[in-house]
């Protein structure tokens, strides 16, 4: 169980951490840092996923607020979605205007990846472990079961399989969520084609390097030696934490197992759940204009089950697979109304 005293700055209270965690301020907002006195909740915080969570509450308690849970791609982490997950509530604050009650909104951090990647985490590392994850973190939280859940890429799959399963009771007392949103996420079986082939060169050349590296300068010009483009050397270069008090960097994603998740990734197959979707969960599925991953014969599936109503199939123009870097602006109208309609039903059955 999470305990600690509530601080809010304005109408938006950002909290950083794990079950078990601790309270500290930041730059005028409340964080959890993760520093433990207690041995045994040290221990039970090694078995849970890291997260962060933004409230943008409009009420002065959490009552009636609903719970939007984000799920990353292959080495990313919770934060890299932060800044579209405030823009996205917000537009939803101002379109529900008085009778929205807030959203909790729930960045995690999946296994081998951000500051989940030193929590110890077994084998295998795969998609149905890492939905089981997510479990285990909803269980020993406070923000309970979400109402949304909003996923890129890989953990998009992850998602796929932790919402299916939860709607099959395959994980008990687990409540399946009301929407699902799939960012740019292939749902069978993925070929090793265009960037994903490139992925696992950039994977396959990470495992060769030197750990700790020398600095984050030293990983960009590598990799721009090695012939990738600026924007992937650099991107890969956010993905770096200090490995003691010099220039010394080490990756927040474990490079390993983030290739058994890749593979796992590719091989997953999601379309009996499309074609067969839990009742009373809608599942939306968003393909970005520009992204190179979606084949013909994937597309023409997807507009097929669109046509028959058992999935809704949103096309996101002026972005490639980073949608919510893209064209942020664009998701969130693709989103919010979808939001604002669940919120309002809800609240009408209550």
């Amino acid at each position: 169980m999470v305990m600690g005293v509530i601080s809010r700055s304005k109408n938006v209270l950002v909290q950083r951490g794990w079950a078990g965690a601790c309270w500290s301020i930041r730059d005028g907002q409340q964080f959890w840092t993760g520093k433990k006195k207690n041995a045994e909740l040290q221990q039970r915080a090694m078995a849970t996923l890291a997260y962060d969570e933004l409230l943008v509450p409009e009420k002065g308690s959490f009552d009636g607020m609903r719970t939007v849970m984000f799920m990353h791609g292959l080495l990313g982490s919770g934060r890299n979605l932060r800044t579209f997950a405030k823009r996205l509530a917000s537009r939803a604050q101002e379109q529900s205007a008085a009778d929205f009650p807030g959203w909790r909104l729930i960045m995690v951090d999946l296994r081998n990846h951000g500051r989940s990647a030193d929590r110890g985490f077994t084998p295998p590392h795969d998609i149905p472990s890492a939905a089981k994850d997510v479990v285990d973190l909803i269980k020993t939280s406070s923000f309970g079961w979400p109402d949304i859940v909003i996923s890129h890429s890989m953990g998009g799959k992850v998602a796929l399989e932790y919402s299916s399963k939860a709607a099959a009771g395959y994980y008990g007392d687990a409540l399946q969520p009301k929407q699902l949103w799939v960012l740019d996420t292939i749902p069978g079986k993925i070929p090793v084609v265009n960037d994903f082939g490139e992925v696992e060169h950039v994977l396959s050349t990470i495992e060769g390097l030197p750990d700790p590296l020398p600095s984050r300068r030293w990983l960009v010009d590598y990799m721009l030696e090695k012939g990738h483009s600026r924007s992937l050397a650099e991107w890969l270069g956010s993905n770096l934490k200090r490995a003691g008090s010099g220039e010394e960097m080490t990756w927040v994603f474990n490079p390993r197992e983030a290739t058994e998740m890749l593979n796992s990734h590719r091989e997953a197959d999601y379309w009996p759940v499309l074609e067969s979707p839990p009742k009373d969960m809608e599942i939306h599925i968003v393909r970005a204009v520009k992204s190179v991953r979606w084949l013909p014969d994937v597309v023409s599936r997807l507009e097929k089950l669109s046509n028959t109503g058992k999935i809704f199939y949103h096309v996101l123009q002026n972005a490639g697979h980073w949608v919510h870097v893209d064209n942020p602006e664009g998701l969130a109208d693709i989103i919010v109304p979808s939001l604002v309609k669940l919120n309002k039903t809800e609240n009408n059955k209550q």
